[in-house]
């Protein structure tokens, strides 16, 4: 073949190729070589066929040839290096590349290579400079532009990152991949509404983009848009069905909005993927216990223990656990051990001091020490974030009241907030409140129009937090949750309003020295008594720290049941963590005093109901006296109380929330005043309604009114007929009286911080 026909060939044989016409390429070339063995062009071709079949060796050798027979070539040493890149062999890639840019410094495809390779291995700052190079010499170079993107935001740079995706998006606006990595750079900065919208142009480009479905869901949810987040996620996984993280987002967001089984579900489908993943059995471990289930819960968190790189949160998770049998001991030996592995963990260490109020032996010093360490190890050292406040020292000018909490919601809360919110005065008072509500329902929306400003914080940080608080210019800031779930006391150890107050969650102390003051009532803490149990200075409401709104006149109240039964039921329906061995020989005692009487109990299935049983027929009570129930929907839960005659209280924590319904449904609580303000609650309550003879001073005195008013027919039925209407006339329900109170409170401390006090 003349070497005209060679040259054609080849230009043929070019042709070919770039249409993937591969056969007849090859063919061209094979000519070519027969008339000229030494055709550069020819074997450089014929390895670019063989690399693209997937016959490396075979390309790397007819390149190699290619390149002895034409060293200068700087195209064939780039695609050399790629190839050898496809080996699995980066040294000998990068020695190709930068053969290329030697041979041809202004050569964009090698310095991109040279990048790609270099960020696979590391070498990150020489990954960006190549990738700098590319596209200084090819400025619209999108993959360049999108790889820097990348690379520049693992290393903090956000803001160049999200120039660069931006300008990649303008080269190249149907690409889901650029639009999606530019919603999560958005993300890192907060853009929220725009990362948003990013995310869904880039499933809108790719509707089977599972990653961007998911990515979507993740920033859903911390909006708060559970729903919304849930939908994502669950077309992530229709895609994708095995989709480790989307199955693991689905379940906690099934969690979260009260969907356990399903829930549950999921989880077990994660876990199956990827049996060695610690978080997918915490995950599911904290479905079992939302679903009433603790020992499966247990199983899950000793298994996600055994393998976890981060033990302290499986502990934490074990802590709760226990926490939910009654076992307040192994419960907080677990918080410890978080801690112990830990000792910056705020949330274990909240958790274990929230259990302490659980537990007989822990009095209320034990308490304000472990308080006091609390703020000592992890509000303390924020000290540097607080600052002079510039608010208005007028002193009777209306004032900006925040309330902060993560359950402005269907939520135990809600039957206090929803009555003190409602009746504040809007012209004396203006109204913020910051919600970190990870689940929004029709309660969310009630409370916002109480508001005169909802401010969404899910999703921000507690310095984020704390500096929206301060620009708002909070004059008395509130704390609605103290130690319990999603607390947000780091908020307040910033101290971003120059008055804190803690109420509502329980009574206790925060231990933050930041906190300024706690409200409670005469009947909690008399005066001059306890003081001393808390780090902040207590604010006695005239009558009650609870004013309750049940929010439905359903269910009615019915007869006592025992008119039908012939005999007296009596009942707990606590949080069983309230429930300990103490607990229960003095309930065994009352029915031992009443024989035939019986006991429906709220305790999670398992090992909790028959440890109950053993104490129980340990104390000459049988099996068939007893009867468990689940936790069930509220109006459920209610209903419940038509089967209960008398409600029997806990100690050393009093029913709070518990004993008012028992009250609302008809329902007398016999209370024995506990060693600590979380066991005065009952005497609080039946003091506001008038009823202080159902309070036991001591075990004795418990057992005796029990039985008195178990006997007592007559009068059973009088408060089984009175008892709604004492509510609703008495300080526990009289919500505009509470809001006055809780006004001219907030007035009172308002003034002394304008004197400098």
């Amino acid at each position: 073949m003349a070497q005209v026909t060679v040259r054609q060939a080849m230009r043929l044989a070019a042709e070919h190729f770039r249409a993937g016409r591969l056969a007849e390429a090859e063919a061209l070339c094979r000519q070519a070589l027969a008339a000229d063995a030494g055709s550069a062009e020819a074997l450089f071709t014929l390895g670019s066929i063989a690399a693209r079949v997937g016959r490396l060796e075979a390309a790397v050798d007819l390149i190699g040839r290619a390149i002895a027979a034409a060293p200068q070539v700087p195209e064939y040493h780039c695609d050399l290096g790629t190839i050898l890149k496809l080996q699995g062999k980066p040294r000998e890639a990068l020695g190709c590349y930068e053969q290329a840019i030697a041979l041809k410094p202004d050569f964009p495809e090698a310095h991109f290579n040279r990048g790609v390779v270099a960020s696979e291995t590391g070498q990150i700052e020489q990954a960006i400079a190549s990738y700098r190079r590319a596209i200084e010499l090819r400025s619209n170079y999108r993959d360049a532009i999108f790889n820097l993107a990348n690379l520049l935001g693992v290393q903090g740079d956000v803001d160049e990152s999200i120039r660069l995706y931006e300008l990649a998006v303008g080269l190249d606006a149907n690409n889901p991949h650029i639009h999606n990595n530019l919603a999560s750079a958005l993300r890192k900065k907060g853009r929220i509404d725009e990362a948003i919208g990013c995310y869904q142009r880039a499933v809108a480009v790719d509707a089977r983009f599972a990653e961007a479905h998911n990515n979507l869901g993740v920033v859903l949810r911390e909006c708060g848009l559970l729903q919304q987040a849930i939908a994502s996620f669950e077309r992530a996984v229709a895609i994708k069905p095995d989709f480790f993280e989307a199955l693991l987002h689905l379940g906690a967001a099934l969690r979260l909005s009260s969907q356990l089984d399903k829930a549950i579900d999921c989880l077990q489908r994660a876990v199956a993927l990827r049996p060695r993943d610690a978080e997918a059995h915490n995950q599911l471990g904290t479905a079992w216990r939302d679903n009433g289930q603790p020992d499966q819960a247990i199983l899950c968190h000793q298994h996600a223990l055994a393998i976890s790189p981060h033990p302290a949160e499986a502990h934490n998770n074990l802590g709760g656990d226990f926490k939910d049998l009654g076992q307040l001991q192994e419960s907080m030996e677990h918080y410890r051990r978080a801690l112990e592995i830990n000792p910056r963990h705020a949330i274990a260490h909240s958790n274990l001091l929230f259990a302490m109020h659980y537990h007989p032996g822990c009095d209320a010093q034990s308490i304000l020490e472990e308080a006091g360490r609390w703020n000592e190890r992890h509000a303390r050292p924020l000290a540097e974030f607080r600052a002079e406040h510039q608010n208005d020292r007028r002193p009777d000018r209306p004032l900006r009241i925040g309330y902060l909490s993560a359950d402005f919601r269907r939520h135990v809360q809600s039957f206090f907030t929803i009555p003190l919110l409602q009746h504040h005065d809007h012209e004396r008072f203006e109204i913020y409140c910051y919600s970190s509500t990870g689940n929004p329902d029709s309660i969310t929306d009630r409370l916002r129009d109480f508001a005169d400003h909802w401010r969404q914080v899910l999703g921000k940080g507690d310095s984020e937090i704390a500096d929206g608080i301060r620009r708002d210019g909070i004059d008395i800031l509130v704390d609605l949750t103290m130690h319990m779930a999603a607390n947000h006391l780091l908020v307040f150890a910033r101290k971003p309003a120059p008055v804190q107050v803690t109420w509502m969650a329980y009574p206790g102390t925060t231990g933050l020295e930041t906190i300024d003051y706690r409200l409670t009532d005469p009947y909690l803490d008399p005066f001059g008594m306890y003081d001393a149990c808390y780090s902040e200075k207590s604010l006695r409401l005239p009558n009650t720290f609870w004013c309750y709104d049940p929010l439905s006149d359903q269910p009615g109240v019915g007869p006592p049941p025992c008119n039908d039964n012939g005999f007296v039921t009596f009942g707990c329906l606590n949080n069983f963590t309230k429930v300990n061995e103490d607990v229960v020989d003095l309930w065994a005692r009352v029915m031992v005093a009443v024989p035939d009487s019986r006991l429906v109990l709220l305790a999670p299935g398992g090992s909790s109901r028959q440890r109950v049983v053993d104490w129980m027929q340990g104390r000459g009570i049988s099996a068939d006296r007893v009867e468990f129930v689940h936790n069930r929907p509220r109006m459920e839960y209610l209903a419940t109380y038509h089967r209960i005659d008398i409600a029997l209280d806990t100690f050393p924590y009093n029913g709070h929330t518990t004993s008012l319904d028992a009250y609302w449904m008809g329902v007398p609580v016999i209370t024995r005043v506990g060693s600590t303000v979380v066991g005065r609650a009952g005497v609080s309550q039946l003091s506001n309604l008038g009823l202080s003879e159902l309070i036991g001073r001591n075990a004795d005195e418990f057992v005796r009114i029990a039985v008195a008013l178990a006997e007592d027919r007559r009068r059973l039925a009088e408060m089984r007929a009175t008892l709604r209407q004492r509510m609703r006339t008495s300080p526990l329900m009289d919500a505009e009286r509470f809001a006055r109170d809780m006004e001219e409170t907030y007035r009172s401390v308002w003034r002394l911080w304008c004197d400098g006090r």
